[in-house]
């Protein structure tokens, strides 16, 4: 299926200006959000307990709080609808001390009265193993990255490289910017689906960066943006087709598939379309302002084939007994 034409250049590096002024005006406000109002981790990061109750009928959340406040324990809990409005979730730091307590029935007896109810969930983290989720959490963020500027580095130069992590970092910030807007519980889950987006986010940019590469060694044109703007509408066709398959699959997700993975689904979400974006018109304008040379680079490679074709000479005269 082709929807772009195969014999049109379009000129993307000649608009990059403006979106790359709109991507900095996305991430100066992600990290204004992310510093006004934060990250709002879930248990699985912070500690705490989480109770989840489903009522036949809407839960009378204000007769709950006013019920539940009975008990020092839950003196600051949050109530809020599950995705349903005869479906809560209650939320506290307090942790039960002992293994013998069952914080079912503590909430079970606190909620008499209250309606026809059932508790469906009890999810317990303590404080120390949140903060260690946390803190391996960022470690596996950071090792991919590193990771991933080893391997681009190696696979193609380093310029490459190096416009591939900011354009990863670039993603994640803005990511996280909406996870703070929109005040959205930060747990593993959310912290999977970042890591599914450094992954996919890096395809979509190595793909494009692999055609750039291929039309460097074989274009006789020097002109960088001329190579980049041929590269991108070649590989235009197969992105968007990506894009939007991937982006209605999340889409039903995050729409049908419950509150449980409803963070998981919308950051996806966020991420699918500025990791598209940015592989076009973030990664590749980078590569000129970071310097790179196509004169350069192509005597680099002249050499580097030379020096192949040499060894396999030498090979060959080896095994001939010439050498």
């Amino acid at each position: 299926m082709q929807i772009f034409s195969k014999d049109k250049t379009y000129n993307f590096m000649g608009k990059s200006l403006p979106f790359i002024i709109f991507s900095l005006m996305l991430i100066i406000a992600s990290y204004v959000f992310l510093g006004t109002k934060g990250l709002n981790y879930g248990i699985d990061f912070s500690g705490g307990t989480i109770v989840q109750v489903k009522y036949e009928g809407n839960a009378p959340i204000q007769k709950m709080r006013d019920q539940i406040v009975v008990n020092p324990m839950f003196a600051n809990a949050s109530i809020t609808e599950f995705g349903a409005p005869d479906e809560v979730v209650i939320r506290f730091m307090n942790t039960s001390d002992s293994v013998k307590e069952d914080l079912g029935d503590i909430v079970s007896g606190l909620l008499k009265g209250t309606g026809t109810f059932e508790i469906r969930r009890v999810d317990i983290v303590g404080p120390k193993v949140g903060g260690e989720l946390r803190e391996k959490g960022i470690m596996a963020m950071i090792i991919s990255i590193i990771a991933i500027l080893i391997y681009i580095t190696i696979r193609f130069e380093w310029r490459f490289a190096v416009a591939s992590i900011i354009a990863l970092v670039h993603d994640i910030s803005i990511a996280m910017g909406a996870l703070a807007l929109f005040e959205i519980d930060v747990n593993l889950d959310i912290l999977a689906a970042l890591l599914t987006l450094l992954g996919y986010s890096l395809n979509d940019t190595i793909i494009v960066f692999d055609r750039i590469r291929e039309e460097v060694k074989n274009s006789k044109s020097f002109d960088l943006f001329e190579i980049i703007n041929f590269s991108i509408s070649k590989t235009l066709t197969r992105t968007l087709l990506t894009s939007l398959t991937t982006f209605f699959v999340v889409l039903t997700l995050w729409m049908f598939g419950g509150e449980i993975i409803h963070g998981f689904g919308f950051t996806l979400l966020v991420g699918i379309i500025i990791g598209t974006y940015s592989s076009i018109f973030v990664a590749s304008p980078l590569l000129k302002w970071l310097k790179f040379n196509v004169e350069d680079y192509k005597k680099k490679e002249a050499m580097k084939e030379k020096r192949r074709i040499d060894k396999e000479k030498m090979r060959a005269q080896y095994e001939q007994g010439i050498v």
